[in-house]
């Protein structure tokens, strides 16, 4: 992904978006051939001349200074997430670097203990570009059995946006799917040589309908709480208040946890739910014991 083209449409598609009286801006009387605003207009809010916000826009204009940075996002109204990413295309050099494949992640033994202890809710953990690096049973009951598919198929993305299923299970499909590609968008700003990334943009623009118009967008986001609903095919309907979670040790990667209300429709669905997926016990006869010497 070429920088310059990145940075000109996310700042164009930022500022068609603000219109003037949302900004603070009088109406001057002249005829708007674009939504939003001018040029000019946000080089005023920015404090800058036309001529070096126009520079920005065509990626000629160098590194920035963090004050410029922080006139540009308090100009455009850019919230934590947008401002992230519109320092990642400023800073960045321009992608003529090749793209390189990145190491596997690997979750350590302590984290897949946790969540083996998070036995009564979902958990999961993500690492890079959406990918599942691990998940506890019910995770799997609920959303898909990760740990079934290849490991290069256990990727958020690629279920919300490639798996028919997930459009009759996933409460407010669109809205979600939508968020999931805002995440990646946010994580190309900040890994343009991702070989990985590039290849899963790739796929998921030929394979889902909708990816196209939501990548163009230009919208990043960094989902941190929220709210999720997913129907099952089983036990109904399934309400979420989920959370995120840094991994300490490792900034790549994040627990998810989805909560439930105590003595909600929904934890008594999960019990239930957890009850027919827990592996049997081993009723083999067991070995008499080894008489006493």
């Amino acid at each position: 992904m070429d920088s310059r083209s990145e940075l000109a449409d996310f700042l164009r598609t930022r500022r068609s978006r603000l219109t003037p009286d949302r900004a603070g801006l009088p109406e001057d009387g002249r005829t708007r051939r674009v939504p939003g605003l001018r040029r000019d207009e946000v080089a005023r809010l920015a404090g800058v001349s036309t001529e070096y916000y126009t520079r920005l826009e065509q990626g000629r204009a160098g590194n920035p200074s963090p004050e410029v940075l922080e006139a540009l996002s308090r100009a455009l109204r850019l919230d934590a997430s947008e401002r992230e990413h519109l320092h990642n295309l400023l800073t960045r050099p321009n992608a003529t670097t090749r793209r390189t494949v990145i190491a596997p992640q690997r979750v350590r033994p302590g984290l897949h203990l946790m969540l083996e202890t998070l036995q009564h809710v979902p958990a999961y953990v993500l690492g890079r570009r959406t990918d599942v690096l691990a998940s506890n049973r019910l995770a799997r009951s609920v959303l898909t059995d990760f740990d079934a598919l290849p490991a290069p198929a256990r990727n958020l993305a690629r279920y919300y946006l490639l798996d028919p299923s997930a459009r009759q299970t996933v409460g407010d499909w669109e809205r979600i799917a939508a968020e999931t590609v805002g995440i990646l968008r946010l994580e190309a700003g900040r890994r343009p040589h991702d070989r990985q990334l590039a290849d899963l943009v790739g796929e998921l623009t030929l394979r889902s309908p909708e990816f196209t118009t939501w990548w163009n967008d230009h919208r990043v986001l960094r989902c941190t709480h929220g709210a999720k609903l997913h129907h099952h095919p089983v036990v109904g309907d399934l309400h979420f208040e989920f959370e995120s979670f840094p991994v300490p040790g490792d900034a790549e990667q994040t627990l998810y946890v989805y909560n439930v209300e105590p003595g909600s429709p929904t934890e008594q669905a999960l019990r239930l739910l957890d009850s027919w997926n827990t592996p049997a016990p081993d009723r083999r006869t067991p070995r008499p014991a080894s008489p006493p010497v």
